[in-house]
């Protein structure tokens, strides 16, 4: 058997350096969410409300932080769902169809909030990308290569038409540090929220470079009597619509017995 040489308190001679050998690499920043609920109930007097999304960052760097250098970006996209887009033109005083678009996929209502502006966090091919911001929403299937100079046209139609009712919003400065690991977010949410899973998406830059998403789910209901009108429509369509026409008359006929005139 084989000892070695100068006996138990014998120290191993330390191991040179392989040239080339790659240092344990670093483990990156990561970090959590959280929703401040994960149900939004709409009755009738239902006039918006204000999501609050937390979180915490793990292994941050320190020096990164003190300066400023990380950037978190919220999210709330809406039930995604097929539309089309018609451009309309006044001929004669009339308004025609022009032409057209059909996008498989669009979320029917998009919230952000950030850091600061979107721009200053990071480029728009990053943000491309990713899919964060109005801007940059990803509308309908496909790669971007493959949507043609129209369809881009009628993308933007459709982000600026859901802008001007509310449906899309963004806001920058409304994502706070509130200690040096934590942070709070705050999204606006519109009176006319749609119905459905609302998916949250957080976004971590460190210094302009993506770092890291995470998500959450936010389900909208309504509560009520509308409710109940909108489960009895979505279940029983056709009865709906015979007692809807029954009830016009009824009504119509109704009023012209109490306001005829002898």
């Amino acid at each position: 058997m084989l000892l070695p040489l100068g006996g138990a308190d014998a120290q191993l001679a330390p191991q040179p350096e392989v040239e080339g050998a790659v240092a344990p690499a670093v483990p990156p920043e990561s970090f959590e969410i959280g929703l401040s609920t994960d149900t939004v109930v709409i009755t009738s007097s239902f006039s918006g409300t204000r999501l609050v999304v937390f979180g915490a960052l793990d292994d941050a760097d320190g020096r990164i932080r003190r300066q400023g250098g990380y950037d978190i970006v919220v999210a709330l996209e809406g039930p995604k769902v097929p539309i089309v887009v018609r451009e309309k033109e006044r001929v004669l005083g009339l308004w025609v169809n022009r032409g057209s678009e059909r996008f498989d996929t669009a979320p029917v209502s998009y919230a952000l909030a950030a850091t600061k502006r979107l721009s200053d966090i990071a480029p728009d091919a990053v943000l491309e990308k990713i899919s964060v911001g109005i801007d940059h929403l990803r509308i309908g299937a496909g790669t971007p290569e493959a949507a043609g100079e129209g369809r881009d046209a009628y993308a933007a139609a459709l982000r600026r038409i859901r802008s001007d009712r509310g449906l899309y919003n963004q806001t920058f400065g409304t994502v706070e540090f509130v200690s040096p690991t934590l942070f709070r977010a705050e999204l606006s949410l519109p009176a006319n929220l749609p119905v459905g899973k609302h998916q949250a998406r957080a976004f971590l830059f460190r210094a302009g470079t993506f770092v890291a998403e995470r998500g959450g789910t936010l389900w909208v209901v309504k509560s009520g009597f509308e409710n109940r009108v909108f489960a009895l429509a979505k279940t029983y369509g056709f009865l709906y619509g015979v007692f809807a026409v029954a009830l016009a008359i009824f009504t119509g006929w109704l009023g012209r017995l109490m306001f005829k005139r002898d």
